[in-house]
């Protein structure tokens, strides 16, 4: 037993000043903790952050590959923003068309109306007396044919009227010329005033048309040159933990509430430069 104390007692000072050394060298740590917490987070925070940012080789191989795939994404976009451009001139080229039939329309409905008009003022005169007579209810009745066939030639008329008018349903040809004449100009008057409502509900559909394809490919052209010249952002830095404890949180200002601006749209003109051009 003497042999063991012997053997254990001599090593028994030179531990206890290892752990004296330990233990003094923890008190100074803590310490320092304690007195000088923001320098040592500071310390510690960066040396964490440069762990755990990647390394140069793998940033440059991550902008090469986002390089890469900008510009794949930039060639796709610019593809589709010039295809979107010429749907657009196209759409434009039709509204343009439409555009120019319902002014047809209208002049020739406007005509048709002047010419109602007169015929309407002509016939409130007294009639011209003539013989009532077969041979007169015969010219009367081949006057009648003879103009709705002309008005069905210029397509003022559809077929089943002229048929109607050939056949004698719903007219009398033994009416004078006069009247027959004022009852056919209604009848085109009426005609082309529904093609004129026609062509503008056309026309309205592709001016709709066309301001869609116009949006579309402003839209796909803003979107092509953002792929092509992005925003960078500052990449944060990482947030580190104090180590001497949780820090009295400050609150942050509250931000004052802005009003939102609303931005009014402006009425579309209505003309051949509604549409722009591409």
């Amino acid at each position: 037993m003497q042999t063991v104390f012997s053997t254990v007692l001599p090593d028994v000072p030179a531990a206890a000043v290892i752990w004296l050394a330990l233990l003094a060298l923890a008190a100074v740590v803590v310490a320092a903790l304690v007195v000088r917490p923001a320098r040592f987070r500071a310390v510690f925070g960066e040396r964490i952050s440069d762990a755990a940012r990647p390394s140069s080789i793998d940033r440059a191989e991550q902008d090469r590959e986002r390089t890469r795939e900008r510009a794949r994404y930039a060639d796709e976009v610019s593809v589709a923003a010039s295809r979107a451009t010429v749907t657009a001139e196209r759409r434009r080229a039709e509204w343009l068309a439409a555009q120019d039939e319902a002014e047809a329309a209208w002049l020739a409905c406007q005509a048709a109306e002047e010419d109602v008009r007169r015929l309407a003022a002509a016939a409130a005169l007294p009639l011209p007396r003539t013989a009532r007579t077969p041979a007169e209810y015969a010219d009367r009745e081949r006057w009648l044919h003879r103009a709705a066939l002309d008005a069905q030639w210029r397509k003022e008329i559809s077929v089943r009227q002229l048929s109607d008018i050939l056949g004698g349903r719903g007219w009398d040809p033994s009416r004078h010329p006069v009247e027959q004449e004022l009852l056919l100009r209604r009848l085109v008057r009426d005609n082309l005033l529904a093609r004129q409502r026609a062509a503008s509900e056309r026309e309205q559909a592709a001016w709709r048309a066309a301001e869609t394809a116009a949006a579309a490919a402003r839209s796909l052209r803003e979107e092509a040159f953002a792929a092509l010249h992005p925003v960078v952002e500052p990449q944060a830095a990482l947030s580190i933990v104090g180590f001497a404890g949780p820090e009295s949180t400050r609150e942050l200002p509250t931000a004052t509430p802005v009003a939102e601006t609303t931005r009014e749209l402006t009425p579309v003109a209505r003309g051949r430069a509604a549409v722009p051009a591409y």
